[in-house]
């Protein structure tokens, strides 16, 4: 994301939030740019048999969303309302034209939170290649006024069953290693840590440093993984 970007996402969270928010959201920001690269990617097999039950609330009701057409003005609003306007239209059309999923909650009736899945590959270079059936988890969002309340592993457990019963293979999703909120998150469902890592990409290809081989070791003795994972823990402990 280039200076100029950054300053205008800035100031336009400025003019929707005022300056204290402002300035936490600046702190947050550094604390992102001091461990920018370093994330903690997690995996699970999409086995209807091993994943958490996950109880359907009374509350909470799960959509998914595969085209820009079924996505209401209503719900893009917003979604677009929080961030910058223009980018967040502009990432939604692009993510539906390759292909992703958006998956809305709602709690009482009202959106509380998204988050995206495409099949096959990832929108951006990833630390290895996905398998055709692997499925990987991006960018979710709870809105303010719905944290706290155990919203995003529901989601997340709602997907992952409708993925397992539609016979996806594995899924995958990353945090940075500050965010304790969504680390705690995912420790309450069915992903497993596969390992910390850094990644590089130059001249259109992406380098991946493993941290933790330990971790890695974990998804060796679960069902057979892809044979790209095996490639990249194998690399890794060279």
């Amino acid at each position: 994301m280039s200076i100029w970007n950054s300053i205008s996402r800035l100031t336009d969270y400025y003019r929707r939030h005022g300056f204290s928010a402002t300035i936490r959201r600046a702190r947050l920001a550094g604390k992102r740019a001091l461990f920018a690269g370093r994330m903690v990617v997690f995996y699970c097999d999409l086995n209807e048999r091993k994943l958490f039950q996950v109880n359907i609330s009374k509350t909470m009701r799960v959509e998914r969303i595969r085209a820009l057409a079924e996505l209401s003005a209503e719900h893009l609003q917003a979604m677009t309302s929080f961030w910058n306007p223009n980018q967040v239209n502009r990432d939604v059309r692009d993510r539906f034209e390759k292909g992703a999923s958006l998956w809305l909650v709602e709690c009482e009736n009202r959106l509380a939170g998204y988050g995206w899945t495409l099949q096959g590959h990832t929108i951006a270079p990833y630390y290895f290649p996905l398998g055709l059936d692997d499925v990987h988890l991006f960018d979710f969002h709870v809105f303010p006024h719905f944290r706290g309340r155990g919203i995003n592993p529901y989601l997340i457990g709602q997907i992952l069953d409708s993925l397992a019963k539609n016979g996806a293979g594995r899924a995958f999703i990353e945090t940075t290693e500050w965010n304790d909120t969504q680390l705690w998150s995912l420790g309450k469902t069915s992903f497993h840590c596969l390992g910390s890592v850094r990644s590089f990409t130059i001249l259109g290809h992406t380098l991946s440093s493993w941290m933790r081989n330990d971790a890695i070791l974990q998804i060796r003795e679960s069902t057979e993984p892809t044979d790209q994972i095996l490639r990249a823990a194998r690399s890794s402990e060279q």
